[in-house]
């Protein structure tokens, strides 16, 4: 999870690949009105999100019916998000990728063809809500290489993958 920019579709990506888990982009889930709001510069209402949020939840219930793990890339800005996500999910876990507006506005300003405009990063990190300690979130720089980042990843999520 992070706003937009953060990396959350590289790293997780990378995990997926590395841990041989399906993966799936939230973006993905989005219905093409929110695609055309967001391309046009204006942000996403709770209302808006509220089918793209269920959608993903049955993604994740789906994985974890079929009794496989899976990776999502999700911005969950908000705790009431990650409260439809995870809710009393115990087994799904949450890695936060947090870093400075300067370094994800940078990079958004280089990707091509992204739906998603730099200019709606700021209204992205004022809906931020940080994970709290009771969401027993992994924290992320993103400053690095996305490889550093990911090496940082697995060392957090390896432990607690044993235990689970």
């Amino acid at each position: 999870m992070g706003v937009s920019g953060s990396g959350k579709t590289t790293l997780a990506a990378m995990l997926a690949g590395r841990l041989g888990w399906p993966y799936r982009d939230a973006d993905d889930f989005h219905p093409a009105a929110n695609v055309l709001k967001m391309a046009s510069g204006r942000p996403l209402t709770d209302e808006d999100r509220a089918p793209w949020l269920a959608a993903i939840a049955r993604w994740i219930d789906d994985q974890r019916a079929a009794g496989g793990h899976a990776i999502v890339a999700c911005s969950a800005l908000k705790r009431a998000y990650r409260d439809v996500l995870i809710g009393p999910r115990s087994d799904v876990g949450l890695v936060f990728l947090d870093g400075s507006r300067e370094t994800i506005h940078g990079r958004m300003k280089a990707r091509a063809d992204h739906f998603m405009p730099a200019a709606l990063l700021d209204s992205q990190i004022e809906t931020l809500e940080p994970p709290t300690a009771d969401e027993n979130a992994i924290r992320l720089a993103v400053e690095g290489t996305p490889e550093t980042i990911l090496a940082k990843a697995m060392a957090e999520l390896t432990p607690r993958l044993k235990k689970g």
